[in-house]
């Protein structure tokens, strides 16, 4: 499939997508304390979306890679978990634990995608250290989106960084084109060599999403069949804004 170019007009709907997605995220992270359900914030983010005639775009999506759609409005993934875990009633948020939001959100037919990760409660320095590389990760990826620099650029930088961080980006797992559907060409590892990969252009929609470990930065499928996991255990996080690439440079659509 080829990368699709959006037009000025469907960035600028795109652009009201993303500012009802980045206030979802920070109402339900505001809200997600020790002793909260994960399933909670799940039936919150869903009457969030829907109050603005807006849908949450994971709720019965099924990616290529997966066997059944997806259940929820929003994957949240706690410590180990990087990306596509399941919330439950029966998740309860405790002091320490590392929190990803992953939400997606479809506005008159077009997507945005975005990700934050928060500390629940008191965190030890080597948790904020990991928290604050993964967020530093995606500022110095967005720095590299502008037309003519390529896709390995992105991913340059972004491993770069966190290694010299002392932590792995978990390499199965990538950032995508966004806007018509939720997955869309090219694929973005957060890894890559300068000046390698697709040329970026005006009109490219771009989720990108660094997903960082404190160990190996292997990860295999939960038994859940939706979630990724670390194989060593190991904690996680993630960050992730979609942006769109414009003739000065780039909008980042989800703050």
């Amino acid at each position: 499939m080829a990368i699709t170019i959006k037009t000025k007009k469907e960035i600028e709907i795109l652009k009201q997508g993303g500012k009802i997605l980045a206030g979802i995220l920070r109402e339900v992270s505001e809200i997600a304390k020790p002793g909260i359900s994960t399933g909670f914030l799940n039936e919150r983010a869903k009457e969030l979306v829907l109050s603005y005639s807006a849908k949450p775009a994971f709720e019965g999506y099924q990616p290529s890679f997966s066997k059944k759609p997806y259940p929820a409005a929003i994957c949240i993934s706690l410590n180990e978990v990087v990306v596509h875990g399941l919330p439950s009633v029966n998740v309860i948020l405790k002091e320490g634990d590392i929190l990803k939001l992953d939400f997606g959100v479809t506005y008159e037919n077009l997507c945005t995608d975005a990700a934050i990760t928060i500390g629940i409660g008191k965190m030890t320095g080597e948790k904020t250290k990991l928290i604050n590389a993964t967020k530093r990760a995606l500022e110095l990826a967005i720095s590299e989106i502008k037309p003519g620099n390529h896709i390995g650029d992105i991913g340059y930088v972004i491993e770069n960084y966190i290694e010299s961080q002392g932590f792995s980006v978990v390499r199965d797992l990538v950032g995508h084109g966004v806007g018509y559907k939720v997955h869309e060409e090219p694929n973005i590892p957060n890894y890559g060599k300068r000046g390698e990969g697709p040329v970026l252009k005006p009109g490219m929609v771009l989720a990108i999403e660094p997903i960082v470990t404190m160990g190996s930065g292997e990860v295999r499928l939960c038994q859940d069949g939706f979630g990724y996991e670390t194989v060593d255990g190991s904690l996680s996080a993630h960050f992730e804004h979609t942006i769109a690439i414009i003739d000065e440079g780039n909008i980042v659509l989800t703050r």
